[in-house]
């Protein structure tokens, strides 16, 4: 789900390209976008708000004045909530007059209104769509001229058949290409932000298996490929963090700007760490450690003499834990929990027991989860209390938005520096 959790204003003027935006809010609400569907009254000539009420399940808006004195209250001021609740603004299609008002700043429906409140930082994707001569008229090409100066991102018309029956500029592009354009603003938009929180900063990833010695061809170990650890590493170097990544035993490439460190053991993975444990403004343990290691390893090969052999087992110290509780207030700790019991309630008292600030926790069960796969289905919860399960996602994208929802926690003056 590509716009999961995302709040699309969907503005609608008058122009016969609005018969096709029924299917672009289905994209949306099938990509887990929250749509509120704003019309001009002569859009609703050719789009029905009924049916855009229905596919939306939102009542669609048209005028900022209430219908009766018993909405005036809770209506009034709803286009200064819209502002506020939105992180895009799309107008589609554009027609000669909403252009021409949206430069001007007049504002006299709900659409107008609304898009005067967005925030500044908020994208606007404007679609035009009318017949190629009023779209090259000069005031018309004055006033796109004006909205891209102020900020907004205006899409050109596409080529084909018109409704006026001739062949030209000005055609809205189909409900896939509009929606492919949404995607790629949010994702823009999101990396650049991202980039600024993660910019410089020191970012410490564990991965894969720890192995703990039994014999000299012995170990005990466990099932982990190290795919989410290096994925995270990867999506954090990218973003331009300073990425050292402490690694079990693994045939996984070395991502791209990343300082490797092989280790063996769960002891080892230790001294590795600490020595990054003042530095890094961020610890995230994605390894799988061992939770326990032999008491007294043995030198060469054990020999197969007995009908049962006992092995003594220790425990490991809890690399994430030491992080946790020496941590300063502007570091930021993130672990991870796989739980075969209790899930939820294991992992936030893990959550609370190390002092972490968020921890994913994986699926043992779900198809396409867990170990040596590509894919992850997990559950952020964050010391803040909130909580959000994914779908069935790449690793590479459970780690982009393990990092968006990890940067929050940074402190306030980490994020301005």
């Amino acid at each position: 789900m590509k716009l999961l959790g995302k709040k699309i204003l969907l503005g609608v003027s008058g122009g016969i390209a609005a018969y096709k935006i029924p299917n672009l809010v289905r994209l949306l609400k099938k990509n887990g976008a929250e749509v509120q569907v704003l019309m001009t009254a002569s859009a609703a000539e050719f789009a029905s708000p009924l049916a855009l009420a229905t596919v939306s399940e939102n009542k669609v808006l048209t005028e900022i004045f209430p219908d009766s004195a018993h909405e005036a209250k809770a209506e009034w001021t709803c286009h200064i909530s819209l502002g506020e609740w939105a992180d895009l603004f799309v107008i589609a299609p554009a027609t000669a007059n909403t252009i021409g008002k949206l430069a001007s700043g007049l504002c006299d429906d709900m659409l107008s209104a609304a898009f005067l409140t967005l925030r500044p930082a908020k994208p606007r994707l404007i679609f035009p769509s009318m017949d190629g001569e009023m779209y090259f008229a000069k005031a018309v090409q004055r006033n796109l001229a004006q909205l891209k100066a102020d900020g907004c991102e205006v899409i050109e018309p596409e080529t084909g058949s018109l409704a006026s029956g001739l062949t030209g500029m000005g055609r809205m592009p189909d409900p896939e290409t509009i929606f492919d354009r949404i995607v790629k603003t949010y994702d823009s938009n999101e990396d650049a932000e991202l980039c600024r929180a993660f910019d410089g900063k020191n970012v410490v990833v564990t991965a894969g298996a720890t192995r703990e010695k039994i014999d000299d061809v012995r170990f005990i170990s466990n099932y982990s490929s190290g795919k989410m650890g290096f994925a995270l590493a990867a999506s954090a170097a990218k973003l331009g963090a300073k990425v050292t990544l402490i690694t079990g035993k693994t045939a996984l490439q070395t991502p791209q700007g990343v300082q490797r460190i092989d280790v063996e053991s769960a002891r080892e993975m230790l001294v590795a760490a600490e020595a990054f444990f003042t530095a890094c403004d961020m610890f995230i343990a994605a390894a799988a450690v061992a939770d326990y290691r032999p008491a007294s390893p043995h030198e060469g090969k054990i020999k197969k003499s007995e009908n049962v052999f006992e092995i003594q087992l220790v425990k490991n110290p809890d690399i994430l834990q030491l992080f946790g509780t020496q941590k300063s207030s502007k570091q930021v700790a993130i672990g991870f929990a796989l739980e075969a019991q209790n899930p939820m309630e294991n992992a936030k008292e893990k959550l609370a027991k190390k002092n972490l600030d968020l921890i994913v926790l994986n699926s043992a069960s779900e198809p396409g989860a867990g170990f040596e796969v590509d894919t992850n289905v997990v559950t952020l919860i964050g010391k803040d209390g909130t909580l959000e399960k994914l779908p069935l996602m790449s690793k590479l994208e459970v780690a982009k938005v393990i990092l968006k929802k990890s940067s929050f926690f940074f402190g306030k003056d980490m994020l301005l520096s």
